[in-house]
């Protein structure tokens, strides 16, 4: 669908029943968008307020909550004026920028989780070397990393898939992810070995240097006193239960793409909202409740502004 200046228009078809219950969409994902920001931002403000959270631990969870906000607004904004709207069309520009920002967002959490491992790593198993291996300059080199790394990677896939050639204009979803590669006339065997390198980069060994840092966090802390243990307990959890999730919602990803025509619209609907419903408020959730420090300082907040 070309309009006078000759743009391409992608039509978002994942969507169900929206003329119907446009408002009643609209309403919780403008809650739950609302929710996001509040929970993400509350933690990070505690965590720049209070001097003794500003420790390499809590800048990563820091930047992982600023993250999430990142990856809901790449997503939100578009779903609620598309609830609103009586076509729910992207331009293929768009849709691109929003396919490139969610992979790279996505990666960036790979890499700050990775970060994290690495980080309790040192803190548990070479705790008297933590102070002079984690300095500012070595958490500004991760955190850099951690956004420039998948961003470049992604970068690749992206602009190689602005040029190519477009024999369907419905998009099988509600948001531009690996579903554009259903639109175009032919695949492109370069755009496909990079997207292959740049899963593998951002995800697949990230998540493999998260497990083997854990694994040898459980065998060092097994073998060490009660104390040790706790502190692995309290601190590697938290990550653990985030990793998890997160692994959930880029599994469902992969997989709504390879097996798209075997899932109702309906289901697939229901699933894909979920995916971007839970994760983002989980991070706070599990790093409000889990981590101590953190805990301690929410429930101070909260007691302080019944009080007033």
């Amino acid at each position: 669908m070309d309009d006078e200046y000759n743009v391409t228009y992608i039509i978002l078809s994942g969507h169900v029943e929206v003329q119907k219950y446009r408002y009643l969409y609209f309403l919780i994902m403008f809650t739950v968008y609302i929710l996001i920001i509040c929970c993400n931002f509350t933690i990070v403000y505690l965590i720049w307020i209070h001097r003794n959270l500003h420790e390499p631990m809590y800048i990563f969870i820091a930047a992982l909550l600023i993250n999430s906000v990142l990856f809901s607004t790449n997503i939100y904004p578009k779903l609620l004026i598309d609830f609103l709207s009586e076509k729910q069309i992207i331009s293929y520009s768009a849709c691109l920028f929003q396919f490139f920002l969610f992979y790279s967002l996505s990666g960036s959490e790979f890499f700050l989780l990775s970060a994290m491992a690495y980080d309790r790593y040192v803190s548990i198993c070479k705790p008297l070397q933590y102070p002079t291996i984690m300095r500012k300059i070595t958490v500004s080199i991760f955190l850099g990393l951690a956004w420039l790394v998948p961003a470049c990677q992604i970068a690749v896939p992206a602009i190689l898939s602005a040029d190519m050639k477009l024999c369907n204009l419905f998009l099988n979803g509600i948001f531009c992810n690996n579903s554009i590669y259903n639109l175009y006339c032919v695949s492109s065997t370069t755009r496909s070995i990079f997207g292959v390198i740049a899963l593998t980069n951002i995800a697949l060994f990230p998540l493999l240097f998260i497990l083997f840092t854990y694994t040898r966090i459980l065998i060092i802390s097994y073998r060490s006193c009660k104390t040790v243990q706790k502190k692995a307990a309290q601190t590697c959890l938290p990550h653990l239960l985030v990793l998890f999730s997160f692994s959930c919602l880029c599994a469902y990803d992969v997989i709504t793409v390879r097996v798209v025509s075997e899932f109702p619209k309906t289901v697939r609907f229901i699933m894909t909202l979920q995916a971007i419903l839970y994760h983002p408020l989980f991070n706070p959730i599990i790093y409000g409740l889990k981590m101590k420090e953190i805990s301690k300082h929410l429930k101070r907040l909260f007691c302080r502004t019944k009080v007033m």
